[in-house]
């Protein structure tokens, strides 16, 4: 089942959940909106990846206005925001952690013969589309770095 199909499936099941799914059934919307406008501009349905790139960016976003928040004294937004990266997070593959990160790194310069700084942009070329979703896209950038030396 991909995505698209998992997120309307849940989608029915918060609107039957009446009160209990009102946080989840909001943020689904919202991501289900986000989407829509998204093949709206590209003129054709979303592709598996480009969903994963949709929830990447829509936890992006409240991740980044969070430190905003905190410092204005927002709790309750805080605590919202929180809930709703929570729930979208289900929607993403399982993180990468440090070592797995490493280790791919390492193969793939291998595979392409990467050696130095100038091969920064083919490897992060190659491997953002492979690993989308399961790893931030600053801390892929540090690994390849530390993998090339720089």
């Amino acid at each position: 089942m991909g995505l698209a199909q998992r997120l309307d499936l849940d989608l029915k099941e918060a609107m039957k959940a009446r009160e209990a799914g009102r946080a989840r059934l909001s943020v689904l919307r919202l991501l289900k909106a986000a989407a829509k406008n998204e093949e709206v501009r590209l003129g054709r349905p979303l592709s598996e990846d480009e969903w994963l790139a949709a929830v990447s960016r829509e936890v992006r976003q409240r991740e980044e206005a969070r430190p905003d928040l905190e410092r204005s004294g927002r709790s309750e937004i805080v605590a919202k925001l929180d809930e709703e990266v929570r729930l979208l997070r289900q929607y993403l593959p399982e993180p990468m952690g440090p070592a797995e990160l490493a280790k791919v790194v390492a193969e793939a310069a291998h595979e392409m013969g990467a050696s130095g700084k100038g091969d920064l942009g083919r490897m992060m070329g190659a491997l953002i589309p492979r690993l989308r979703g399961r790893v931030d896209g600053n801390a892929l950038r540090q690994a390849v770095e530390r993998q090339l030396g720089g």
